[in-house]
């Protein structure tokens, strides 16, 4: 859009006080692209039925009925709930938590093994990489494991950090993805094509739904809604 000298002073004088008040002003993504990348989460139907892990609320999920053979699921992210972890281990399954906001799980069970650690792109006192934590905490394991991650939108930082053959190691996958409906901004769908196209190089998505949860509605612009808080759940595709 061509806009004459007297609006682009404007808009620059705009510009700069929002900048001042910590703002920043970029451009939108055109509609097409926004619909293009929303029609590439479509799920995939699979041979394998849904079957719901963890509290009817925030902190269950849907999964594939695919969990025979998978002995540990790693999952970043504790906060007030521990009903996932807890379904696991009725079902056999030991689980890795971390989270450097608490000082362990909401359920003490000697099936769940905890650091008190951020997942992120790093490794210091405070962060952890995936890869770091799958290869100190089973150095020697070669089945099959489960990711469950809701990390409050570090989980951008994780995908991009982690190497695809330790992705591989996962046949399942949940992840939480806030600010999805930063797909309105050009630059930030990008950088939410290049996480997504990573994952689904190696997994197809088996089940979507936004956070029944989230206290923002969803944000629209012309006809397309995009939710805040969407839950995916991946499947690796040599198991579809």
């Amino acid at each position: 859009m061509l806009f004459d000298r007297q609006t682009r002073t404007i808009l620059t004088k705009v510009r700069n006080v929002l900048l001042r008040g910590g703002m920043f002003v970029s451009r939108t993504s055109r509609d097409s692209d926004v619909r293009n990348f929303l029609s590439s989460l479509i799920p995939y139907e699979t041979d394998k039925t849904l079957i719901r892990i963890g509290g009817t609320g925030d902190g269950g999920y849907l999964i594939p009925d695919d969990l025979d053979g998978i002995d540990y699921c790693f999952s970043p992210g504790v906060d007030r709930t521990s009903k996932f972890e807890n379904d696991l281990a009725a079902r056999g399954i030991r689980s890795f938590l971390a989270d450097y906001s608490v000082d362990g799980p909401a359920i003490e069970s000697e099936m769940f093994s905890f650091e008190k650690k951020y997942l992120g792109a790093v490794n210091n006192d405070m962060f952890m990489t995936l890869q770091h934590w799958v290869g100190t905490s089973l150095p020697d394991y070669t089945g099959d494991l489960l990711l469950q991650m809701d990390i409050e939108g570090s989980e951008y930082d994780v995908i991009q950090a982690t190497p695809p053959d330790v992705f591989k190691k996962f046949r399942i996958i949940i992840v939480e993805f806030h600010d999805l409906h930063n797909a309105f901004n050009q630059y930030s769908l990008r950088f939410l094509q290049v996480c997504l196209e990573k994952l689904m190089n190696d997994f197809e998505i088996v089940h979507i739904h936004p956070n029944n949860g989230a206290i923002s509605g969803p944000l629209k612009r012309n006809d397309i809604e995009i939710p805040r808080l969407v839950e995916m759940t991946f499947l690796r595709k040599d198991r579809v």
